[in-house]
């Protein structure tokens, strides 16, 4: 890395090793009011995006699953289910408030059998080469400092015939849309953010890296180039969002 490289933090440019810090500012800050803030950012929305999310990752009972930025859980809690108790689920986030709050959640709902929980960097994996048969991400990619490092080392963590699902805001295509949805992202947002997590900022960075995030061509030409194979990705809400999968072979 040079000591020169800069990189996008929502519109701002900064030194590439101030990312990671900057990033788990914004989400220690809002890890209490995550969920709520999802709902209300969404309109519920988000609950279906990722139950369709599940369906295409498809987990088996006894397989062991990698849940990158799990967050809060809401996929962690359906592959746990998905997976049963011979297999596992490791339910990983980078930000450790993000983590405990998901943790906590599992707990509370009586999950604990099949779960482990892992504080890791996407882009570095704590994890011996071909350990998982899934790995998903929501919502988690976008914050990573260098998405092409990420895919690789995500690559080499599935065992051949695993696959990845990643669940991300994209590129919305319905033009007429647009403008309608620059006035939510960028004065409606924040201005929740202020009145229900106290931190306008936060969600002002959120919104500002949407925009910043590869669109969905550029993303799965990301994935083959880090060497997953049959990608594609299913556009969700208009492009709003997207499910991206590959998998190695």
């Amino acid at each position: 890395m040079s000591a020169s490289e800069e990189v996008d933090f929502g519109y701002e440019r900064i030194p590439a090793d101030e990312k990671v810090h900057r990033v788990g500012e914004v989400f220690s800050s809002v890890a209490s009011r995550y969920d709520l803030m999802n709902d209300l950012m969404s309109v519920g929305l988000h609950r279906l995006w990722k139950q369709q999310a599940l369906r295409l990752i498809n987990a088996r009972p006894g397989q062991r699953v990698l849940d990158l930025a799990a967050g809060t859980g809401d996929l962690s809690i359906g592959l746990a289910k998905a997976v049963g108790r011979n297999g596992q689920v490791v339910v990983s986030d980078i930000n450790a408030a993000m983590l405990n709050e998901g943790r906590d959640r599992m707990v509370n709902e009586g999950l604990t059998g099949n779960l482990a929980y892992v504080l890791a960097d996407a882009e570095q994996l704590p994890f011996p080469p071909r350990q998982f048969d899934r790995i998903s991400m929501a919502f988690g990619l976008r914050n990573v400092t260098r998405i092409p490092r990420a895919l690789a080392a995500i690559r080499a963590a599935l065992r051949p015939g695993g696959q990845l699902v990643v669940l991300e805001f994209s590129q919305l295509y319905v033009a007429s849309l647009r403008p309608l949805y620059d006035l939510y992202s960028f004065q409606l947002l924040p201005l929740m953010g202020r009145l229900v997590a106290s931190d306008a900022d936060s969600y002002r960075y959120l919104a500002e890296s949407i925009r910043l995030h590869p669109d969905q061509e550029t993303l799965q030409s990301m994935m083959e180039e880090a060497g997953f194979e049959d990608c594609g990705y299913i556009n969700l809400s208009g492009g709003i969002v997207a499910l991206h999968h590959g998998h190695v072979y």
